[in-house]
């Protein structure tokens, strides 16, 4: 593809869309989608937003503002699990409290985690159409590139659209085995979890990136017994491998048992419970299984390589640093595009699109400036370039690390796990990137990123106040260390 600093918009004969309202349509209401839309719809553009299953998409309503409401009840459980050395006692017993001495009522729980999915959906529906966009419930099917069929339910067609910009936003769905379908009941993906109303007496988790490895560290909080399965010699392959420690040994410690270098190879349901079966052979038995093995990018059936857009092996949208792709016209945001699986990214994509293409200054995505957290407990927060980077050559830096534990404010709260790392440049001492180990940490990132972003310094970063005492003060002391010399 082009360079995006010196790309057109899609039709050098429109006008600023202030004045010409383009006929903008997008296919999808998920982050990506409802983000331009509301860019779009203030840039003056004529907006239409199809999505059939409600505005928000699978990361309000089955995804990641569900997960996350339900991770927030397991921490409130896991707090108090840890709080012993801290003199919090029962009550009656005078004894320190255990991960046994509550419980959870998760029927009730989940209806909470539905009714803020819901109610986030319904706000964010509301922000779109105080935008002047008109949203339709359905699904789009290209006609072309500058054409889009709304379609219903039933598969028939509501309404035919011209359009001179085309967003798809259709995000993904979860992978599963071929063997071993979703049931809902005992066999689930991740968008069924909140339909249960009982706890599972014993969750196994099939795959340890960051969907399975964030439910393992939930449900076990929340009192599950948990078995984690990883085809990996550690937990989230591909993250820092010093976080990845702290995390397996708060997992051990809790009670989640890991099978590493195991490979699922199918599930099944036995009476009251479910068997997952090894690739070598071994059998684990449970009362629900969770397969989090990844996601599926949902372009199937939507026209696409009619149109001429192209797809990479993965089925995948291709595009550019501005969203585009192959298609004049034709742009793309979110999951379906297999650039890092984020609702934040998404949203980014889809405001950098309408920019783009409705003739607005635009700064095209950088894949070294996206912050991103796991929100297992400890939370892992990184942004920019990771140690392994380093390592290999492919930076010129310092890494440098403060233990979490030797902070007041985590000794006050009875915190030792996690640690802050940075990576800062050689002679420039520009900060390059970051991880953070802490409860929170998807919060403690935010200066890090700033960092990255505005390529700050080390010495700037250490030059800024904290408030004493306070998490937050490990960054800046972890930055001081970069004054000591390369």
């Amino acid at each position: 593809m082009s360079d995006p600093s010196t790309a057109l918009p899609p039709d050098p004969a429109r006008l600023d869309a202030r004045h010409d309202r383009s006929r903008v349509v997008i296919i999808g209401g998920g982050p990506g989608g409802y983000e331009a839309a509301l860019v779009a719809g203030h840039l003056g553009a004529e907006v239409t937003l199809l999505e059939r299953r409600g505005i928000g998409g699978a990361a309000v309503l089955t995804d990641v503002v569900p997960s996350k409401t339900l991770i927030a009840t397991a921490d409130v459980l896991g707090v108090v699990a840890d709080s012993a050395e801290l003199g919090i006692r029962d009550a009656d017993s005078a004894t320190s409290p255990a991960a046994g001495s509550l419980t959870v009522d998760l029927d009730a729980a989940n209806r909470r985690v539905r009714g803020l999915a819901h109610a986030q959906s319904e706000d964010i529906a509301a922000s779109v159409r105080e935008a002047g966009v008109r949203i339709l419930e359905a699904t789009g099917r290209l006609r072309g590139p500058d054409r889009v069929e709304a379609v219903g339910e039933n598969g028939e067609v509501l309404e035919t659209i011209d359009a001179d910009v085309v967003l798809l936003a259709v995000g993904a769905t979860p992978r599963q085995l071929a063997d071993s379908p979703a049931d809902g009941k005992r066999i689930l993906t991740w968008t069924q979890l909140y339909h249960l109303t009982q706890l599972p007496e014993h969750l196994i988790v099939v795959g340890s990136g960051v969907t399975g490895a964030e439910f393992a560290s939930a449900y076990r909080s929340l009192g599950s017994e948990v078995t984690l399965v990883s085809s990996r010699d550690q937990v989230l392959p591909g993250s820092d491998t010093d976080a990845a420690d702290v995390l397996e040994n708060v997992f051990a410690r809790r009670g989640v048992r890991l099978k590493a270098r195991s490979r699922a190879a199918g599930a099944r349901v036995e009476g009251d419970g479910v068997v997952v079966t090894l690739q070598s052979g071994e059998e684990i038995r449970g009362s629900h299984v969770l397969m989090a093995i990844g996601a599926v990018p949902a372009t199937d059936g939507l026209g696409l390589e009619e149109a001429g857009i192209r797809l990479r092996p993965s089925g995948h949208v291709e595009t550019d640093r501005v969203s585009r792709t192959s298609v004049r016209g034709v742009y793309a945001a979110g999951d379906c595009t297999g650039v890092n699986p984020l609702a934040s990214v998404a949203a980014m994509q889809g405001r950098i699109a309408m920019h783009h293409a409705l003739g607005e200054a635009v700064s095209p995505l950088i894949a070294a400036q996206i912050s991103s957290a796991i929100f297992t407990s400890p939370e892992i927060a990184t942004v920019g370039c990771s140690e392994q980077d380093v390592r290999e050559g492919r930076i010129d830096a310092r890494v440098l690390t403060k233990p979490l534990g030797t902070n007041p404010r985590a000794k006050m709260q009875g915190i030792s796990d996690g640690f802050v790392k940075l990576m800062v440049r050689h002679g420039s001492h520009v900060v390059a990137g970051a991880v953070v180990v802490a409860p929170r940490a998807s919060e403690l990132i935010m200066p890090f990123a700033l960092a990255v972003t505005h390529r700050l310094t080390a010495e700037q970063l250490a030059s800024t106040f904290t408030v004493y005492p306070s998490l937050s003060g490990s960054l800046s002391e972890v930055a001081r260390q970069a004054l000591w010399g390369d």
